[in-house]
């Protein structure tokens, strides 16, 4: 019989995950390949060819992909040749801004607004104006339209963000723009505020269509590249925590900003909850940076308020805080003196010192190697690594310094943990949460090294470092629904609340929403709807976002969702106004949410085996674990069994990943794949 195979596939910065799993068997199978910075899609391509080939035969019935093609674009700040339409009289939209202080008063002196995405000499204003409820002020002015097009199609500006002043109540304005750019600039790409991000804040929805616009180019290309020569319709990884078929994503690619660390936390997710662990952390260590984020009950936490690079970016996403501390971080001395690890990074080429391909700074990879934390190579031997190299520059590093060699690598090593340990406290401290109460879920290729030390920085109670840990991002992909999500603004006080206008609000969202599914092959008796909502105290600046019950909008539907927002208000900032007549409540933003759900893997439970994990070992490589040399013995993870205990110190080794167990803690392997690492 022919497998049927759904392969999942993450772009990361070094290398590109892929994992198959056979929907007839259940079977997971799991490997690497380089990625290929200057062309992605070819190691995309590279990694559906490697996976086959073990596999003659087999039908893949579906591709599943988490990109960072988008994401990089806006880091790196390439954004050239964009324009930006906007209505007349607001052509300095993008220049006010806000008077947001990233870090706080201690900067805000010093604090200055960072260059605006489009600069003013490529901003066309055009007349026609409407008030907040969508009612016309002004006609559309077509002939000033046709204007601003000529003068794109002259300049040679070919990406175009178009946000009229209250489109969010009644996009006719931007449609019909849109119309006359396809009429006098048809090579243009244009990006509609109503149709990225249809909600009210100007500034906001400005940068994210224009953000859209940017990208929709470069990611169009790379889609359509990937899709002519795929064995199996694409779906594509959302930041919000779901997936698409690349056609739709390749009009709205601003859903993909976050789609490869999005994926990692929901594989996370999926893992802890199968051991039954349903609210943890989860820490995604890759070549260039580490991503963590909170799941709590199963489902990780989601916000609108994220930005990428110095770019506010409004749309629904998984609440994920990235820092620049991987294991291509770049250790080098500051100009005070003072050791420093990132966020610079060496990526994937040259890569680190030990990858010997030209790299002459010494990263954190490079610190682990010398110590003798990971083994002379990388993916089971197919990378040999070049440690005298490292060895070389980290002595010339640790010379500069006044250290020893190990003083030096360890201190790399402690800088990068605590780096990891502040966006860990970043998530949970700053979001009201004890850290101490949620067990670390560490996966990514350099995610289960510093897990040891970050038990004991936070007080962690466990580190949980899943099978493959270096493929969860991959195997992500594999256990998310097709998702897509819908909002309109339309601000009402709770008191002076017209029901028959949300009834109708919510009944436009979800034919949008239904309509978007049937578009990905889900028949209606095959697919969910999800109301939420967006309220606040009247006067406050921003909402609290809150479920919504299903059916039809009543007097109780309304109590029910004001009840629902008194009780995160005060989950969330410690007090609320319950039966406080001076304390309005105002309903701002209306959601829905279309979910195509999907078979997921099974995940059955294996049984203990005589827990001997003796079995397991291989030898013994002298490890410096901070204090000496030790000669460590080595496990290989693949023979250990459910219920075997491994005592630190010890390094336990496989394919795509290595764990340092340092000593004081052990590591026990349960029936679901995974190590748990605890403090003896």
């Amino acid at each position: 019989m022919t497998a049927r195979l759904r392969i999942g596939i993450d772009t990361g910065g070094t290398f590109t995950d892929v994992v198959a799993l056979d929907e007839d068997t259940g079977e997971i199978t799991t490997t690497k390949t380089p990625s290929t910075p200057a062309d992605p899609a070819e190691g995309f391509l590279a990694g559906v060819a490697k996976i086959l080939e073990g596999r003659p035969g087999a039908a893949v019935a579906g591709l599943a992909h988490g990109t960072t093609v988008a994401t990089n674009r806006l880091l790196e700040d390439r954004i050239e040749g964009l324009g930006f339409v906007t209505t007349e009289g607001f052509g300095h939209l993008l220049e006010i801004a806000r008077q947001s202080v990233p870090d706080g008063y201690g900067n805000s002196y010093f604090w200055v607004k960072p260059p605006r995405i489009v600069p003013v000499h490529r901003v066309r204003e055009v007349g026609g104006r409407l008030d907040h409820t969508g009612a016309e002020l002004r006609p559309f002015d077509e002939a000033g339209a046709v204007t601003a097009a000529r003068w794109f199609r002259e300049q040679g500006i070919a990406a175009i963000g178009v946000c009229f002043l209250h489109s969010y109540a009644d996009p006719s304005h931007e449609l019909a723009m849109r119309e006359v750019l396809r009429r006098e600039h048809p090579e243009a790409v244009v990006s509609l505020s109503c149709e990225v991000l249809r909600e009210y804040r100007e500034y906001e929805r400005s940068v994210t269509t224009l953000v859209d616009a940017a990208v929709k180019p470069v990611m169009s290309r790379y889609l359509a590249r990937i899709a002519e020569r795929a064995p199996a319709r694409l779906h594509v990884m959302k930041s919000n925590g779901g997936v698409l078929s690349a056609e739709e994503v390749a009009h709205q690619p601003i859903t993909t900003v976050l789609s490869g660390p999005a994926a990692g936390a929901l594989g996370a997710a999926f893992v802890a909850a199968r051991a039954g662990r349903g609210s943890v952390v989860t820490l995604d260590g890759g070549g260039t940076s580490t991503d963590v984020a909170v799941i709590l009950d199963g489902e990780p936490a989601l916000t609108t308020e994220g930005a990428i690079g110095r770019h506010p970016v409004r749309i629904p996403m998984i609440d994920i805080v990235t820092v620049g501390a991987g294991g291509g971080s770049i250790a080098r001395i500051s100009p005070e003196g003072a050791l420093k690890v990132g966020p610079r990074s060496a990526g994937a080429d040259p890569g680190p010192l030990c990858y010997g391909r030209g790299g002459t700074e010494p990263a954190v990879t490079d610190a682990h190697a010398v110590l003798g934390r990971i083994p002379p190579h990388l993916l089971g031997g197919e990378i040999p690594l070049d440690v005298d190299a490292a060895r070389t520059g980290l002595a010339a590093l640790a010379g500069r310094l006044g250290l020893t060699l190990e003083r030096a690598a360890t201190g790399i090593l402690e800088i990068s943990a605590w780096n990891q340990a502040n966006a860990i406290r970043q998530i949970t401290v700053e979001r009201g949460l004890d850290v101490r109460d949620y067990p670390l879920v560490a996966f990514g290729g350099s995610g289960p090294l510093l897990c040891c030390r970050l038990l004991d920085v936070l007080g962690l109670p466990a580190a949980v470092v899943p099978e493959n840990p270096g493929n969860v991002s991959a195997f992500g992909l594999l256990t998310v629904d097709v998702r897509n999500d819908h909002v309109r603004t339309r601000v009402m006080r709770d008191t002076e609340l017209d029901l028959a206008a949300v009834a109708e609000t919510f009944a436009g969202l979800e034919s949008e929403a239904a309509a978007a599914l049937e578009r990905e092959g889900f028949a209606a008796g095959a697919r969910r709807l999800a109301r939420t909502a967006d309220l606040r105290y009247y006067g406050q600046a921003f909402e609290v976002r809150v479920p919504a019950p299903p059916g039809e909008v009543t007097g109780a539907f309304r109590a029910e969702v004001v009840r629902r927002f008194h009780d995160a208000h005060e989950a969330l900032y410690g007090y609320c106004h319950r039966d406080d007549p001076r304390h309005p409540v105002e309903w701002v933003n209306y959601r829905v949410s279309g979910i195509g759900p999907i078979e997921r893997p099974r995940m059955d439970e294996r049984p203990p085996g005589d827990k001997d994990a003796s079995r397991a070992r291989t030898g013994t490589r002298r490890v410096h674990f901070g204090e000496d040399w030790t000669d460590t013995p080595v496990y290989d993870r693949a023979r250990l069994a459910p219920g075997d205990t491994v005592e630190g110190p010890a390094v336990i080794e496989e394919f795509g990943s290595t764990l340092p167990l340092h000593p004081g803690f052990h590591a026990a392997a349960d029936g679901h794949g995974n190590l748990v690492v605890t403090r003896v």
